[in-house]
């Protein structure tokens, strides 16, 4: 089999036709929508009860720690178990977070603390379940369809990502408690999806004892390849200094005035443009300049988020936001195909679990960062300024990383081709 007949696009249906990736992609869309509602709920809940914009970065902050400290354990436990199983028991752990989340509402409770406990136990399950998600798609499809795979998962986690904040906020403003019970029914459904999945091929650690080496294996492997610490490393230090998703709260209720349901509104812009440039590159994948591509998208994504810092205006914010969400999905995709093909399957897990922390810390500490750059400085200059530094960050990477930058195609590399024939 060639390299050319293996890189041509592949149909929507015909992969869709994969029961294993059916089923996969069915579960994790259910999370991703559980995860928008919850996550609607919980800024809102938590900034109900203290109006301080500092607390809404703590809640990113409790999901992101655990992951940090467990990074040397999580890939380790993905590339040595049926990451299937993994994956369907780290739902059921988060449905019953959700299940927590309904039972406090329901008692009346009025402090934040214990919302904050529940949510770092949901870390922990997301700490096992990011890297277990990368790894298992990789098993689930051949490696020249890896990048329509990734399109057409980044396309379903859009569109979660758009009807999740809107059914959120009208949801909250139903009840909480409707918002935490519906997150615990769909992570149940989800969990029993996963599990459903047959059991794929999984190359598995070959030691069975663990060493330092192994656990550091997924570090050692993203150092000694340029390509792959520079793209991780971009996403890390842009989205970490110019992220705005925090503060969306604040902005919707103190800036644009536009309460919860409005609230759902802006968290779903993004996905707006991410769905329909998502399902552009499944049709028509990126041939050439990707490297290129990306950091001109990178680029697109931090002066977007300048606008909407600076926007009082609801339809600029939206426009905004949107922007974002377009520019935002291609670097996506383009970084996790050139993560996983130039990844060992043996070693995704590890690196899967690097990739994970260098994420959540761009989302999660990257809104503790605006939380608290916000309490000092106001919601404004925190978002302004921190899009200004990420577009000083991307032109940092394409001197500091050329080989990223000279990367033309998505193609497999050669060994994956053969290994695929």
């Amino acid at each position: 089999m060639t390299a050319d007949s293996q890189a041509r696009p592949v149909p929507r249906r015909e992969l869709l036709r994969n029961r294993g990736y059916a089923l996969y992609i069915a579960a994790m869309f259910l999370t991703g929508l559980t995860m928008q509602i919850q996550t609607v709920a919980v800024g809102w809940q938590v900034y109900d009860l203290t109006r301080d914009p500092f607390d809404l970065g703590l809640v990113g902050l409790s999901q992101f720690a655990p992951a940090l400290a467990l990074v040397l354990v999580t890939g380790a436990v993905v590339d040595r178990v049926s990451r299937r199983r993994l994956l369907s028991g780290c739902m059921a752990v988060m449905g019953l977070v959700s299940a927590g989340l309904w039972a406090l509402s329901a008692a009346g409770n009025n402090l934040a603390w214990p919302i904050f406990a529940l949510i770092c136990l949901y870390g922990t399950a997301r700490a096992f379940l990011n890297p277990a998600r990368q790894a298992l798609v990789t098993n689930l499809v051949p490696a020249a369809q890896l990048p329509q795979a990734l399109a057409l998962n980044a396309s379903a986690s859009e569109i979660a990502t758009v009807c999740g904040p809107v059914a959120g906020g009208l949801l909250y403003a139903l009840s909480p408690q409707a918002a935490y019970g519906l997150s615990a029914g769909l992570m149940a459904a989800a969990a029993l999806l996963a599990l459903m999945i047959p059991k794929p091929a999984q190359a598995r650690a070959a030691s069975k004892k663990q060493s330092w080496q192994d656990l550091t294996a997924g570090f050692r492997h993203v150092l000694a390849r340029p390509i792959v610490l520079g793209a991780i490393s971009l996403d890390l230090f842009v989205v970490l200094l110019g992220g705005a998703f925090a503060m969306l709260p604040v902005y919707a209720r103190d800036i644009l005035d536009v309460g919860a349901v409005g609230l759902g509104l802006l968290r779903g812009a993004p996905a707006i443009g991410a769905i329909g440039v998502a399902f552009v590159l499944m049709a028509c994948p990126i041939r050439g300049n990707a490297g290129r591509t990306m950091f001109l998208c990178v680029a697109g994504f931090s002066l977007a988020t300048l606008v909407f810092a600076l926007s009082e205006t609801v339809w600029l914010s939206v426009l905004a936001l949107v922007a974002i969400g377009a520019t935002d999905v291609v670097s996506v995709i383009i970084r996790q195909t050139l993560v996983q093909l130039h990844t060992p399957d043996e070693l995704r897990g590890r690196v899967g679990a690097v990739n994970a922390v260098f994420i959540g810390a761009s989302n999660e500490l990257g809104g503790f960062r605006s939380g608290s750059m916000a309490a000092l400085f106001g919601p404004v200059p925190a978002v302004a300024g921190g899009a200004l530094v990420s577009l000083g960050v991307c032109a940092l990477w394409m001197r500091l990383f050329p080989a990223l930058r000279r990367v033309d195609s998505l193609a497999p590399p050669p060994e994956e081709l053969n290994r695929a024939a």
